[in-house]
């Protein structure tokens, strides 16, 4: 685990979140959790055939299971996808929206650990195995970083750069994390957690969604380094200005909703 940086994500410890702490750690049974776990690969694809073969050709062996969720592709992204190897399965979603692949594709995942990759061939595969190796180790989400010793990118523009930045500083701020990578795709959690986070928004905001309620929830995040290259084929459908205000306003709301929850807990803690 050397080749690990850890950033444990510590919260507040006001009376209504040690209740809430409590309750979440009765709920995951981190004890049932096996040391050599199945892993699952979920994989949002829309017309990616080109790339797939570089994104999956360097899986590592602990990978158990490969969802391929395709929304609409128009060219020969399934069929490739089918031939590529043995454990992939190929899930058809009509919702729009990286987000929505992610959710049909944890639905329909079977194994302990569930991995988040993009199918650009711009992740490393084998990096797979150090995020199952920070999750086996006790953390409960691990978050792949490019901007942690060993991390790194060759794809980031400079406004991309600038604006993960600011919103990385708004997440730390309003969570009291100590995030260094916010929108990234790379990340891997235990099935158990599903039962108390969610990716229930449709876009690329996604990533934000999930870092804010892993937050929230108070569970265990280890940042893992990765090194993002460039997309091998064809160009990418995020809109930095667009995306980054759909970001922006999943922070807002995430916020607004943790508030809410937080006043409830409280107010059931004096009845």
């Amino acid at each position: 685990m050397t080749s690990i940086d850890t950033a444990v994500i510590e919260h507040g410890s006001a009376a209504a979140e040690h209740t809430r702490q409590r309750r979440i750690d009765a709920s995951l049974p981190r004890h049932l959790r096996p040391e050599q776990p199945t892993v699952s690969v979920v994989v949002p694809t829309l017309n990616e055939a080109r790339n797939l073969p570089y994104a999956l050709c360097r899986l590592p062996e602990c990978v158990t299971e490969v969802i391929i969720v395709d929304g609409r592709s128009n060219d020969d992204t399934i069929d490739i996808a089918s031939h590529l190897r043995a454990d992939v399965r190929v899930v058809l979603e009509t919702a729009k929206g990286k987000g929505a692949a992610l959710r049909r594709g944890f639905a329909e995942s079977t194994g302990d650990i569930i991995v988040m990759l993009d199918a650009d061939g711009s992740a490393d595969a084998a990096e797979i195995q150090q995020f199952v190796d920070a999750l086996v180790a006790g953390a409960d989400f691990a978050k792949g970083s490019r901007f942690i010793t060993g991390g790194g990118s060759v794809d980031l523009t400079l406004i991309r750069r600038l604006g993960n930045l600011g919103l990385t500083a708004a997440v730390n701020m309003v969570c009291q994390t100590n995030y260094t990578d916010l929108c990234y795709g790379y990340n891997a959690f235990w099935r158990d957690c599903l039962d108390v986070i969610g990716a229930d928004v449709d876009g690329f905001e996604v990533e934000t969604r999930l870092n804010m309620t892993v937050a929230h929830q108070q569970l265990s995040v280890v940042e893992v380094p990765s090194y993002e290259f460039h997309r091998v084929h064809g160009s990418s459908n995020l809109h930095a200005i667009r995306d980054g205000l759909r970001v922006l306003r999943t922070i807002i709301t995430t916020t607004a909703d943790d508030l809410r929850t937080k006043r409830s807990l409280a107010k059931g803690n004096r009845s």
